[in-house]
């Protein structure tokens, strides 16, 4: 089953739902013997409401076209490798071969294997879904991640609860600890468990329930995250909830355990610490995790990699001076270098560590990449690749070149063309850090023809512009005739830990004047119309949106997104309290953090007019901060207009809504900026 990989082109970004249409491409997985890859390309559903996840063959050589392998109408996710060369991959599309008259679990996710050589048949499908998998790259194992009612044992026993609970109408849920939700979803009733079971073959039928092992019966909910299963298929990885007091919130340990279910131990516990992720090494004695202080008043987290010793839990830094924050380690098949990426100004570079020497080399030269795979000979590097200027999709690395730039790969979600340039400016604030931002600008900019400059502030806080966004889309902006500033102020990742934090518990000060700064040169250039400006941002760039609207009168249009406002009252609501306490402080015994930063005790300064967005399913940023932020600029007599998702999340996900975001975003600057009429979106 082939399609065409076209390349998008400039042309694309002028029409939204040709935008919308765009394949998007994630998930590579590589054959054990490196001959295959496989990634997820996420298209338009046939009724266009949803984007639907198939399998595709990309050619590690990148000689033959990109061939698609699966097509359901639920769309698959998730694939990796069996030691055999089957394709394990998730989905919640019927099985049209099972006479399982017992229908528990019939809508959730379930693991499916696809043959090197024949069709797609389903394997395992517990009463709630199967979350993820991973699979022991030498035994075969399978370590799985479900979820099980905490007073029941996995299997029929937690199927039976689900189904009363069902019959009986009750949707309520009795926590005892925190946290309660997290972004858009409520936590429990039922709770993550790590599961194995026994390799799973092109020639194995399904997954018995009496040979799958629950490794943590006992755990109810303080499983955080399921993580790696050695390549021997002995040990399995997961991390683990450790209270701390509600005000601090918990950290995270890790716990390893036998997957023949006969024992389960700390493997690394540090006060004042977390541990982030992780795999084993080659030979499975050891794991390569990221060690995170977890941050104060004082000061925000930082990471570094780590090597834990399986058998003594001993622990070695293995990055200990480098400056930024290491991410998503994995492990060269020899076991002598560990691969990872880090932001790094502006980009998202992959490095290479030596384990013998501890040397750190950089290995490419621009671009943000994420989804680093080593090839079984060791030479080779694939990953997803992008930049502030492309799709991420799959690329080819050297696996030792010193800032290299990569082979990019026939595959789906490239882009040939754009509706204008990428360029740099920077520029130096009062306490000597360099503020440097990336700069979007339309076709045609020129001292004859400045464009209007939108602003754009990212979230986060702790981030930076890096990589390409599918929902943040700078280009469309620049398809209207918008420049667009994507700046990197205070609190942001890449330049070091001390640039976090000038920023860390000071969002009204710092970021403020390193946004303001570097608008005020890029405002200087003579292609820039400074004149017509705005600003617009979600989440913390929300937040900003709303501290710039009490600062300056200087813009003439502001988007807010999901934004903070009320920043008592975000405290408890929001999904993450104890994060935001660590950082902020108790507004009732340390109030001058609120009164300095919160938005909305100057909310009498503002004169802009805005847009206010939020979803209401929304729980990092709830809904009440958009409700109060609209109602305060109405009784204020701020021109104001609140466009209101009562399905979507901190993020706006579907492509109708999506749609109408863009749509109402340019309609209200087109109004403001560009001093034409309003025009109300058509389905609004």
């Amino acid at each position: 089953m082939t399609t065409s990989a076209r390349s998008a082109t400039a042309a694309d970004f002028a029409d939204l739902a040709t935008f919308n249409a765009l394949p998007r491409v994630g998930s590579p997985a590589l054959s054990p013997d490196g001959s295959r890859l496989v990634a997820v390309v996420s298209e338009l559903a046939p009724d266009g409401k949803t984007w639907r996840g198939a399998l595709w063959e990309i050619d590690p050589k990148g000689e033959a076209q990109p061939r698609r392998l699966t097509s359901a109408t639920k769309g698959e996710s998730g694939p990796a490798f069996t030691p055999d060369g089957s394709l394990l991959f998730l989905s919640s599309r019927p099985d049209p071969r099972s006479d399982d008259k017992d229908k528990t679990g019939k809508d959730k996710t379930a693991l499916w294997l696809l043959p090197a050589a024949g069709e797609a048949r389903e394997v395992y499908r517990p009463a709630g879904g199967v979350e993820k998998f991973a699979v022991a790259a030498d035994a075969g194992t399978l370590l799985l991640s479900a979820t099980a009612h905490p007073t029941a044992a996995f299997g029929k026993e937690d199927a039976t609860k689900r189904k009363e609970r069902d019959e009986a109408g009750i949707t309520a849920i009795l926590h005892e600890g925190y946290p309660i939700r997290y972004w858009d979803s409520d936590i429990g009733p039922a709770y993550r468990r790590p599961l194995t079971t026994g390799p799973v073959t092109a020639d194995s039928g399904r997954i018995d329930a009496a040979d799958v092992r629950d490794l943590a019966p006992d755990a109810r909910s303080t499983i955080e995250e399921i993580i790696a299963i050695s390549p021997d298929g002995r040990w399995a990885l997961y991390s683990e909830q450790v209270p701390v007091n509600p005000s601090y919130g918990d950290r995270y340990n890790l716990r390893v355990a036998a997957t023949d279910g006969g024992s389960t131990r700390v493997l690394a516990d540090e006060p004042d610490h977390s541990f982030v992720g992780g795999t084993f090494t080659p030979d499975s004695t050891a794991v390569i995790t990221v060690r995170v202080v977890d941050s104060t008043a004082d000061s925000p987290w930082y990471g570094t990699l780590v090597r834990i010793d399986v058998a003594t839990g001993e622990i070695t830094d293995l990055t200990p001076d480098f400056a930024e924050e290491p991410d998503s380690p994995v492990v060269s098949p020899t076991g002598d270098a560990v691969y990872f990426t880090s932001s790094h100004r502006g980009h998202q570079p992959v490095w290479r560590l030596d384990l013998a020497s501890g040397d750190i080399t950089r290995l490419t030269a621009r671009g943000a990449y994420t989804d680093v795979i080593v090839s079984p000979d060791g030479s080779t590097l694939y990953a997803m690749g992008g930049a502030v200027d492309h799709p991420s999709t799959p690329v080819r690395l050297d696996a030792t070149a010193v800032e290299q730039e990569p082979v990019r790969l026939p595959a789906p979600g490239t882009v040939s063309s754009l509706p204008g340039t990428l360029t740099e400016v920077e520029t130096t604030v009062a306490d000597g850090r360099t503020v440097r931002a990336w700069l979007v600008l339309p076709e045609g900019a020129s001292a004859d023809r400045p464009a209007p400059l939108l602003l754009w502030v990212h979230g986060g806080p702790v981030m930076s512009w890096n990589n390409w966004s599918w929902r943040w889309n700078w280009w469309l902006m620049a398809a209207r005739g918008y420049a667009v500033l994507l700046p990197d102020p205070a609190l942001s990742t890449g330049y070091g830990h001390d640039f976090v934090k000038a920023g860390w518990g000071r969002w009204g000060a710092e970021p403020y004047t390193d946004l303001m700064a570097i608008t005020d040169v890029t405002e200087r250039r003579d292609d820039i119309d400074d004149s017509r400006t705005a600003a617009m941002g979600g989440s913390f760039g929300g937040y900003m949106a709303n501290w710039i609207a009490t600062q300056t009168t200087r813009f003439r249009a502001i988007v807010t997104h999901a934004s903070l406002w009320h920043l008592d009252a975000f405290t408890g609501s929001t999904d993450g309290s104890y994060y935001w306490i660590r950082e902020m402080g108790d507004p009732l015994t340390q109030p001058d953090r609120f009164k300095d930063n919160s938005p909305h005790l100057y909310v009498a300064n503002i004169e802009t007019p805005m847009l206010v967005i939020h979803g209401d399913k929304d729980y990092r940023v709830p809904i009440g901060e958009g409700q109060r932020l609209y109602f305060d600029l109405l009784r204020h007599g701020v021109n104001a207009k609140f466009l209101y998702y009562p399905t979507e999340n901190h993020w706006i996900l579907t492509p109708g809504n999506s749609r109408i975001w863009y749509e109402t975003v340019f309609a209200f600057l087109a109004e403001h900026v560009l001093d034409e009429k309003w025009k109300r979106p058509e389905l609004l």
